[in-house]
């Protein structure tokens, strides 16, 4: 693999707008320039040369070919909506999609792989191909994206000396066994072998981490080993690329430049104002870009939610927990609804591009621990908890229960990780002392998703806790994890008529009686803080503390007849759940 490397990225506060390198290789002359911009997958029966670099032209069959991308994330939206959206990129105007894979979700537990469902990468790349897109894939193994320690397994981290994205072998042993499941699937779908997948991106914006040089070229060789053939990319801003990019590459002035993540706006974080950039300014840069001939990915076409608790954290000088919607200023709203960027996108497209691109219409109790817990001389972590066969615990909350026989000043010194809540309600009498139980629920808010931090990303109570100047000891320890299998097996099914507002931490349980299903957002007018769940699907955080107010709840995971919704709150509970047509995201600055 001859390698080579373009572009520098603007870097503004946030990422508001990026640009990142992409290497490729090299190949061959350039025949005579005609523009492959339109070709689809069904269209090309015959395949020789895949998608290549030739002075300042990307080219695909040896004729000049522009990247006209758009991101999605599969595991960000129901599947019933994959091919409505996947339907809504390709007539805006966009060639390709551009998705990542999150190692997090496909191997939830050490060697339990699910590629299934909601999580059938192959599926979502297949029906890609069917509507006429090409796929660049980035398979991490770290990835970003905004996600729990940017979609590394949490478990990981159960190992004290885990030193991830080098080549520690308790790290590359993992990514081994990974890559052995997920490379077997993807090798069948590359453009030599009559699939859609054009390119493959190695790692993720390793040169801002780059803590071990022989790490990149190990990331190549357990994808070229396993099967990779098409071109290889990376991405890190300009003043990271001689670090993030691959041993063999060369940093060119003359070759295709391409915006792999151009962005509206970023994330948002709870408590905070959402990020805005004035669309004229975007559709200015758009126009510029192709007066340059840029190829462009644009980050997020449709970006979706965080369902559950997959959403990460930044630190920009202090921890900021990131909001369940990833709405991302996306060019489809969180539920998939047109936005008048969209519009002017296609227009715009269809105007430089010269082609007539297909019109879609307009589319409209309280907490009693019931889990087997832990027993620990002291506090540890959620992720070396003896829970999920070894695996350790990777989200939600973690409850630790001790006891102590006289009042004092609780002091953590530093060691809670996230949030906290202290509380007590038993009495227990031993020799002639009453001992009263001590409470202390902790919530993991999200692993930092970037940067050289995410080796410390432990969670729930990660050293001791002190009564005055004692440290406390003799713990019971409950992981609440609240995946589908906690709300439908644990939750004692043991309810209380609610006529007043009742503190949390509690659960709450309504029902809602639905005609035909359509997509809808919850509203929690009244509530603090906690988590929703309808017919067992995790919706998300809620927190009054804004910017977000709504959870989308799509039409697809509702059914006729009534529905279960249960309310985690960790605070203070409402007394009624509102439903809306439209989403509120908060106010912009």
């Amino acid at each position: 693999f001859s390698m080579w490397a373009f572009l520098v990225r603007l870097e503004y506060i946030l990422c508001l707008s990026s640009a990142f390198s992409v290497m490729a290789q090299l190949y061959g002359d350039l025949p005579p320039r005609i523009n492959q911009t339109h070709l689809t997958p069904s269209q090309l029966k015959i395949r020789q040369v895949g998608l290549k670099v030739k002075g300042s032209n990307f080219t695909l069959e040896g004729f000049p070919f522009q990247i006209i991308a758009g991101t999605m994330h599969y595991f960000r939206m129901p599947r019933s909506y994959w091919r409505v959206n996947l339907l809504k990129l390709k007539a805006c105007g966009f060639n390709t999609l551009t998705t990542h894979v999150p190692w997090n979700l496909h191997e939830p537990r050490v060697d339990q792989f699910v590629f299934t469902g909601n999580l059938d990468l192959m599926a979502f790349i297949t029906i890609a191909s069917d509507v006429g897109l090409w796929v660049i894939l980035c398979p991490g193994p770290y990835i970003g994206s905004d996600l729990d320690l940017g979609g590394l397994p949490s478990w990981l981290l159960k190992d004290p000396k885990m030193k991830l994205r080098t080549t520690y072998k308790g790290f590359t042993n993992a990514v081994n066994r990974y890559f052995d499941k997920l490379i077997s699937r993807i090798v069948p779908l590359q453009y030599n072998q009559g699939g859609p997948i054009i390119a493959v991106q190695v790692e993720n914006e390793y040169g801002s981490y780059y803590l071990d040089k022989k790490y990149m070229p190990y990331v190549k060789k357990a994808l070229v080993t396993r099967g990779i053939q098409v071109l290889l990319m990376t991405a890190d801003s300009g003043r990271e690329l001689r670090r993030g990019h691959l041993k063999d590459g060369t940093v060119l002035g003359h070759s295709p430049i391409m915006m792999m993540v151009y962005t509206a706006r970023s994330f948002d974080t709870w408590g905070a104002l959402r990020n805005s950039l004035d669309p004229h300014v975007l559709m200015k840069d758009v126009h510029e870009m192709f007066k340059l001939r840029f190829s462009l990915n644009f980050y997020m076409f449709h970006g979706g939610t965080n369902f559950g608790f997959m959403g990460g954290a930044a630190s920009l000088n202090t921890y900021l927990p990131m909001v369940t919607s990833y709405d991302y200023g996306a060019l489809l709203t969180e539920d998939g609804e047109y936005t008048p960027e969209y519009i002017t996108f296609q227009e715009y497209f269809s105007s430089v591009l010269g082609t007539h691109l297909l019109k879609w219409g307009f589319w409209g109790s309280s907490v009693q621990p019931q889990p087997s817990p832990v027993k620990s001389a002291k506090p540890v972590s959620m992720e070396v908890l003896s829970v999920n066969q070894g695996n350790g615990q990777s989200y939600g909350y973690t409850l630790y229960e001790t006891y102590i026989s006289k009042g004092g000043i609780l002091s953590s010194r530093g060691h809670v990780q996230d949030r906290a809540q202290v509380g007590g309600n038993k009495c227990v009498s031993v020799g002639y002392q009453d001992h009263h139980s001590l409470r202390i629920l902790v919530e993991n808010q999200g692993r930092l998703a970037y940067g050289k931090d995410i080796n410390t990303q432990r969670k729930g109570l990660t050293g001791d806790i002190y009564l005055d100047s004692s440290p406390l000891r003799k713990f019971i320890i409950y992981s609440l994890d609240m995946n589908m299998r906690f709300i439908q097996r644990t939750i004692p099914r043991i309810w209380k008529p609610v006529s007043y507002q009742v503190k949390g931490p509690a659960f709450f349980l309504g029902f809602l009686k639905v005609g035909e299903p359509k997509d809808t957002f919850i509203k929690l007018e009244g509530w603090t803080k906690g988590v929703v769940f309808v017919n067992g699907q995790n919706l998300g955080r809620y927190w009054n503390l804004g910017p977000q107010k709504t959870l989308y709840l799509p039409g697809p995971w509702l059914h006729s007849g009534p529905n279960e919704i249960i309310v985690f709150e960790e605070l203070k509970g409402g007394l009624t759940i509102q439903f809306t047509t439209m989403p509120f995201l908060g106010m912009a600055f």
